[in-house]
């Protein structure tokens, strides 16, 4: 009898279903018996209820993956935000400026540079797929214990269930069990920021427009949704998300006018408000004999480019590929030399993005007018600089292809 083997994913986000639904429509699917399990409720998108506020901005690659197992149809047929134009400006330029970096889609010949879309919408959507599969979904399930059984990894449940895992998939995010179960390290560096979030109402139309204002105490990102609004998210101090949290619905209008430079005009409030501290974070190893983290688990970055949920994406793309080759070839998916296949392939693209990120943000949190000009003359020169800027745009596009 062939021999199949019990993958574990820890973790319901986006992430972890993905790379569950990968592997469930693989070549290798009849080798596998796959479970996913998340403490939280099973996710549940209603297209009546309000736009949500947590929204990821999902590049080309990260659709093309979403779409391998049929859950992008359902993404945009339901309610999605293509963006065709993006504008990042210096907090001290104009908007309008010679050195505000500009990508436009029909530039580079594609229908849109990304979309807009709600985290909750993408997890439905993974589920419906992974509905028609037999994966087995055990939300409301909270792990009370993880521990190396020598040839499986033994996940004990707070129910006392015990699930013998061949390999365990860590997609619990950053404060991931998985990896401080494995005694994997993990480096740190808080940002002297708190990530501020909610839904305004432009008084003029975002026209399919992802805008980021650099501000010298953090980014501020201006996401167009839907039905007209934008997402704010905006990197900002302690204090200042505190006094935003604690507005009132005219005095957050104002604050947010004056912080985007009224680039849209008034802002009005017009949605739920939530804050979030942010911390770039690394683990030191990617695999062990038996595990593999992916997405927030393996790895943290800052929200200013809005990558996080692509890298995630192309983390599981990449381990299901892996794993899928593996079983072809009849190697054990668990087998460390294997698995370092997949951290070989990722974990120097997640090392460029989380630094290039960083660097961004303390450049531009620079005060120095010296730095503030020469930061300006680099970006007039990227706008002329024709291979540079198609480098870029191609990396964003296909930031989650596999």
């Amino acid at each position: 009898m062939k021999q199949r083997y019990n993958i574990v994913v820890a973790g319901g986000g986006m992430t972890g279903l993905t790379v569950a639904a990968l592997l469930a429509n693989s070549r290798g699917a009849d080798a596998l018996r796959l479970t996913i399990i998340d403490a939280a409720p099973r996710p549940h998108f209603d297209p009546n209820d309000d736009i949500a506020l947590r929204v990821s901005a999902i590049a080309t690659g990260s659709a093309d993956i979403l779409d391998s197992f049929g859950a992008w149809d359902t993404v945009v047929s339901t309610r999605a935000c293509p963006y065709e134009h993006m504008r990042v400006w210096d907090g001290e330029d104009d908007p309008d400026g010679p050195s505000t970096l500009r990508f436009d889609a029909d530039e580079f010949a594609v229908a849109q540079l990304g979309f807009i879309v709600e985290n909750v919408l993408i997890q439905d959507a993974i589920l419906k797929a992974l509905d028609r599969t037999d994966v087995s979904l055990r939300f409301d399930t909270p792990i009370a214990a993880i521990n190396d059984a020598g040839s499986t990894y033994r996940v004990l449940l707070e129910d006392g269930r015990e699930i013998d895992a061949d390999l365990l998939i860590g997609a619990d995010g950053a404060r991931s069990l998985v990896r401080e179960s494995a005694g994997i390290d993990v480096t740190r560096r808080p940002y002297a920021q708190t990530a501020f979030v909610t839904h305004v109402r432009p008084q003029e139309t975002h026209g399919a427009t992802a805008r980021q204002r650099f501000l010298v105490d953090g980014p501020l990102g201006m996401l167009p949704l839907a039905d007209g609004r934008i997402s704010v998210v905006w990197s900002t101090t302690h204090e200042t998300a505190r006094q935003a949290m604690a507005a009132s619905d005219e005095e957050l209008g104002s604050l947010l006018t004056d912080a985007s430079d009224q680039v849209l005009g008034d802002l009005v409030a017009a949605g739920p408000r939530g804050t979030f501290p942010l911390c770039a974070q690394h683990a030191r190893n990617y695999v062990l004999p038996r595990l593999a983290l992916i997405g927030d688990a393996a790895h943290a970055v800052h929200p200013l480019a809005g990558q996080g949920a692509n890298l995630g994406l192309a983390d599981a793309g990449t381990l299901s590929t892996v794993i899928e080759e593996a079983i072809t070839r009849g190697e054990h998916p668990g087998d460390r030399p294997v698995l370092r296949r997949y951290e070989r392939a990722r974990k120097g693209a997640n090392t460029t993005m989380l630094h290039l990120m960083t660097g961004l943000n303390q450049l531009f949190a620079a005060g120095s007018p010296t730095i503030g000009e020469l930061r300006r003359a680099g970006m007039r020169l990227f706008n002329v600089s024709g291979p540079l800027r198609e480098r870029a745009v191609k990396v964003s596009l296909g930031a989650g292809r596999r």
